[in-house]
């Protein structure tokens, strides 16, 4: 699925991709909507080079051509830095992961993206532990959904913005308060990590929202990308500001969470003290429907797309 000039979804023909060395092709399954991909459409979030020119950061599906410890027939998911709108992918071997114990073959290809993010920010830069207060802005995003049941995972207390119609299910998930954030102040919170994904619109309220030796972890700019820090705030709180990214990294980073995913967060997947949370699931031909209900912000969890190439309009399969 390719993205003409004028910034719209459009199915067209494109050359299957061949596996650089040490890479993997995979038949997709299904792939899943997330942010990153609205943007790329809207046209201000370019692919890294060497990606496809096409969305998706995720996906599951079955191994065709193998590397490393994959065979074909292997039932995989992978983090992708592209290309998840389509029949085939091409990824490196060390961003591939097996489904999950207790996760079908379509829901795992709403988790790679998901469960990276969260485990290289809530565990690599802002070492969320046990006893700890964390915000969780964005509760009820594919995002917030798993960050919320992961930091419960790890024994911390969790307070989650959302939109009020969306706190029965964040509580369910194990948030213990939930704030609106059209109406609620999170400002006294007290937070030892806060996860945002709002950025500048939000920066002087998480700083007061931090806690002493507070962690804010910026992975979001959906409230724009410049404001004025109070380093004086910074300071007497002993505080610190991270901003990361994922689809930027380079492939040996990536493995590397990959590898950190897998072993701390799969058999919380396989015990059940995780589970992928689904709001609805369509053809991938629906794909531009699926962006807007995101875009709407009209969502829980993850809007997933299964491949349905017969369905595809026209003669030929999506790409």
């Amino acid at each position: 699925m390719t993205i003409p000039a004028k910034g719209e979804l459009a199915w067209s023909e494109v050359p299957d991709p061949v596996p650089a060395e040490g890479g993997v092709l995979i038949r997709i399954a299904a792939t899943a909507v997330n942010r990153a991909d609205l943007l790329q459409v809207a046209g201000v979030y370019p692919p890294p080079p060497g990606a496809p020119p096409y969305p998706g950061l995720e996906c599951s599906g079955v191994i065709e051509q193998g590397a490393g410890p994959w065979r074909p027939g292997d039932e995989v998911c992978a983090l992708l830095g592209g290309g998840g709108y389509a029949e085939l992918v091409a990824v490196d071997a060390g961003h591939v992961l097996p489904v999950p114990d207790r996760v079908d073959l379509v829901t795992a290809g709403g988790l790679p993206e998901v469960a990276c993010t969260v485990w290289s920010n809530l565990t690599m830069v802002a070492g969320l532990r046990a006893g700890e207060t964390v915000l969780i802005h964005g509760g009820g995003s594919g995002v917030g959904t798993f960050a919320i049941q992961y930091a419960k995972a790890l024994g911390a207390r969790v307070v989650a913005t959302a939109r009020a119609a969306k706190h029965e299910q964040l509580r369910e998930l194990g948030a213990d308060e939930c704030l609106d954030y059209t109406s609620d102040d999170f400002t006294g919170v007290g937070a030892d990590v806060i996860l945002d994904i709002i950025g500048a619109a939000y920066l002087e309220r998480n700083v007061q929202a931090l806690a002493t030796g507070g962690r804010l972890v910026v992975i979001g700019l959906q409230g724009g990308t410049r404001a004025e820090l109070n380093l004086g705030a910074l300071l007497a709180k002993r505080a610190t500001v991270s901003a990361t990214a994922l689809r930027s990294r380079p492939a040996a980073e990536k493995a590397a969470i990959v590898a950190g995913v897998r072993q701390d967060m799969w058999p919380l997947l396989a015990s059940g003290a995780i589970r992928p949370v689904v709001d609805r699931t369509l053809p991938l031909v629906e794909a531009a429907a699926a962006q807007r209900i995101v875009s709407a912000n009209e969502h829980v969890g993850k809007v997933l797309l299964v491949a349905s190439p017969a369905s595809a309009p026209g003669a030929g399969a999506p790409a």
